[in-house]
């Protein structure tokens, strides 16, 4: 009986997944009628989209959304990528027709720069279902695991390019997941590849526990040691304090990113089910929140800092109305930055300075004092547009953009660039007195949420005078980027623990809590860990290595992997330990290897790390050329005479142990990558191999010029040309092989790693990716 019912549920999964097909795009919605003469009725009267269009406009709704990709990593990295792509994939897409439908070649998205984001008509059914594009959906698929692609909605990529990031910058991600927004941001920190630690960083947050581990997982495969991954709501994110010249002071950001919970109806094009949930309640509901966490954004703003609004709805409750209450509040602390001439190309709608307001059944509201008493719960004052017209003009909304999905063929979207000129005027009122205030944080001293601001004086504002007390989360959020829900009410108590030097957080533990996992401790390494006098020694780092930066996850028994923060982000972990909840943080740079100390050091590199640490390693690193790396990434186990003769020689002055790949891009060669490559291997007793996650060596063989696909039977990768070069096998019997041929230590092959990611992470090859 437990057969069949498990055949019978096998059934209606595979029936599902062929609905899913047939409905393109808006996967598993095949049956829904994409129709709501609630949601034509409303937008057609409030003349959001311009005279004639409407109709244009509707249909466009129902068209699926095209498919679009950005490429990612550091600038060179990326500029490979897009040769590969459009020298090897493109070229192939070329008049391609599938099932009827002829399909047009990929397009660069005209606002966006260098090139870095492209777009087409084809649907995922198409990228997944077509033979001709196979090794297409290849390419996507390890690409995007690898860190190298992100397949994200082309309106999502607009809020981190109007914040204007530089290597520098203190940055707030204030509704993180699921993180295609956040991995844009953490790129523009990278831009320089020479600089392994840029000044800045970002701190991704999200209310949700479980789409917190989501996060880590995007954030993880752009391997940085500057994003910080935190937990909390958002309306009442904690002040945090930083070390200042010896003195604590507040952290305010230049940044912050304010993409809220909205309703979602700009995602109709990829979330069918918002066809039958639309309501005007939606955002009655959301409005609120909206605002609060808007104001509570600007309140952590530094003076002269931007912070992006965006929504993927176009409804003016929860675009205009919420920035026209927010400029109101500010008193000309805040300003409209006008963004006209920031991405040229780019199709947009200016923001609208009236609008009405219309409930589920259908009655319209114009002004505050239209509305009955019983409705004043649900219908607040700053859902309306403000009466006087000098101050509504001084305002600037049509200095708002809305994005319209028939005028670029892209999702509804709508965006907003604030910038602070003053500190926020409740805060300037009533300053937190503190006794070893510097000039500049008196300046700023109240934008702290402990400055807490009598009810009467400001009506409206959150409650944001408690920074550790218990605090209910959203309604319920929906976002753009993923269809999932936050819980009804999340409340984070953050336990205090007994202060310990250079720990941050509470002690060990994996139970799983009423939110979420209480997370391992981040503990700091001190200059003079026995750890490192063996790792010195034997990578011989320079002398200027930051020690201060590596922690571990654990108090006692032996440390397993070893992982790097920047600077700053050091400074907020040791400073906020009891008024945040981390969830994950930093780059894992070594892990133990079981059988190491033989070889004279316990702990090999990881690949996550290879381009953060490798500018300190002076030792035990090999030059090799492209043929080398061909070698090492096509071959299991090569032994060292496969090697070209430099490389060789090198290899043969090392003892056996880790070591790092290194190859330098050569300018009098242009058919060679003109990226630098920086591999994590190991030097055996007669042979040598490259410890680098599958997709990641997927990834620079194509960089190589080595074409990798999986074949129909799923018997693994293989290169193009089959008979003359064997790509590493499976993950599994790779593990394996290692462990007995060189006694390797642990590579991580467990569902997630001790962070508490339950994502599976690769290294060293552990694991593949299937497609």
């Amino acid at each position: 009986m437990g057969k069949r019912s498990r055949q019978r549920q096998k059934n209606q999964s595979a029936a599902g997944r062929d609905d899913r097909d047939k409905a393109g795009w808006g996967a598993g919605y095949a049956d829904i009628i994409k129709e709501n003469k609630l949601f034509e009725h409303y937008y057609k009267e409030l003349g959001l989209v311009p005279d004639g269009e409407f109709e244009q406009f509707m249909e466009a709704m129902r068209e699926p959304l095209p498919a679009t990709i950005r490429i990612t990593g550091y600038k060179s990295h990326a500029k490979e990528i897009l040769h590969c792509l459009k020298e090897k994939y493109f070229k192939d897409i070329q008049e391609l027709e599938f099932e009827g439908q002829k399909i047009e070649a990929p397009q660069p998205l005209s606002w966006y720069p260098d090139e870095q984001a492209w777009h087409t008509n084809m649907s995922r059914k198409i990228i997944r279902k077509s033979p001709l594009l196979e090794k297409f959906h290849q390419f996507l698929v390890s690409e995007t695991e690898s860190g190298n692609i992100s397949r994200q909605e082309a309106v999502s990529m607009i809020p981190p390019l109007l914040l204007k990031i530089e290597s520098h910058h203190k940055i707030l991600d204030m509704c993180a997941a699921p993180g295609s927004k956040t991995a844009q941001l953490i790129e523009m920190l990278h831009a320089d590849m020479e600089v392994p630690f840029p000044e800045g960083f970002v701190i991704a947050n999200d209310v949700d526990n479980k789409r917190c581990y989501l996060l880590v997982h995007q954030a993880k495969r752009l391997n940085s040691p500057c994003i910080m991954v935190v937990n909390h709501d958002a309306s009442c994110i904690p002040t945090l304090k930083i070390d200042v010249e010896g003195k604590k002071d507040i952290l305010f950001y230049d940044r912050i990113l304010c993409d809220v919970p909205c309703s979602g109806d700009g995602t109709m094009r990829k979330n069918i089910d918002v066809w039958k949930k639309w309501t005007t309640s939606n955002s009655l509901h959301l409005h609120g929140l909206q605002l609060r966490i808007a104001v509570r954004g600007v309140e952590q703003l530094a003076v002269g800092g931007r912070m992006v609004y965006s929504t993927c709805s176009l409804n003016p409750i929860e675009d205009e109305a919420v920035i026209a209450a927010l400029l109101e509040k500010s008193e000309g602390a805040l300003e409209l930055a006008d963004s006209s001439a920031d991405l040229p190309g780019l199709k947009w709608m200016p923001g609208v300075t009236s609008w009405k307001l219309m409930t589920k059944e259908g009655q319209w509201f114009s002004d505050w004092s239209e509305v009955p008493s019983n409705r004043h719960t649900q219908i607040r004052p700053t859902m309306f547009p403000p009466k006087d017209p000098e101050k509504l003009a001084s305002m600037h909304l049509e200095r708002c953009m809305r994005i319209l999905p028939h005028h670029q063929n892209t999702g509804g979207f709508f965006v907003a660039v604030l910038v602070k000129k003053a500190p926020m005027p409740w805060n300037k009122r009533y300053p937190k007195l503190r006794k070893e205030a510097s000039s500049l944080s008196e300046a700023q001293s109240g934008d702290s949420p402990a400055a807490s601001t009598p009810a009467d004086a400001t009506p409206n504002l959150p409650e944001s005078a408690a920074e550790e007390a218990e605090v209910e989360g959203p309604e319920g959020k929906v976002d753009g980027e993923a269809e999932e829900e936050a819980p009804k009410g999340a409340a984070f108590a953050q336990e205090s623990t007994a202060k310990q030097d250079g720990v941050c957080g509470p002690p060990a533990s994996k139970k799983m809590r009423l939110f979420g996992y209480k997370e391992d401790p981040f503990v700091f390494l001190t200059e003079d860990d026995p750890v490192f006098t063996t790792i010195q020694s034997f990578y011989d780092l320079s002398p200027n290595f930051p020690k201060l930066n590596v922690l571990t996850r654990t108090h006692e028994g032996k440390k397993r992997h070893l992982y790097m923060v920047s600077k700053e982000l050091r400074n907020v972990l040791l400073n906020n330990s009891e008024r945040m909840k981390v969830i994950n943080t930093g780059v894992k740079v070594w892990s133990r290897n079981s059988d190491g100390e033989e070889f004279g050091c316990a702990f090999r590199l990881a690949q996550e790390g290879i381009y953060t640490l490798q500018p300190y390693i002076r030792s035990r690193i090999i030059r090799v050329s492209v043929e080398d790396i061909k070698v090492l990434l096509t071959q299991e186990n090569p032994f060292l005479s496969k090697l070209e003769d430099d490389a060789h020689a090198q290899a043969k002055k090392l003892v056996m142990g880790s070591i790092v790949l290194k190859y330098i891009p050569n300018p009098n060669a242009p058919a060679e990558p003109q990226c630098p490559i920086q591999l994590c291997g190991w030097r055996g007793k007669t042979s040598i191999r490259a410890f680098v996650p599958r997709n990641e060596r997927f990834h620079y063989l194509r960089m190589l010029g080595v074409e990798v696909f999986r074949d129909k039977q799923g018997l693994g990768q293989k290169p193009k040309d089959e008979g003359k070069e064997e790509v590493a096998k499976d993950a599994e019997e790779e593990v394996e092989e290692v462990e007995a041929a060189e006694n390797e230590a642990e590579l991580d092959s467990e569902n997630g790693d001790e962070n508490g990611s339950s994502q599976p992470k690769v290294d060293g090859g552990s694991q593949g990716t299937s497609s």
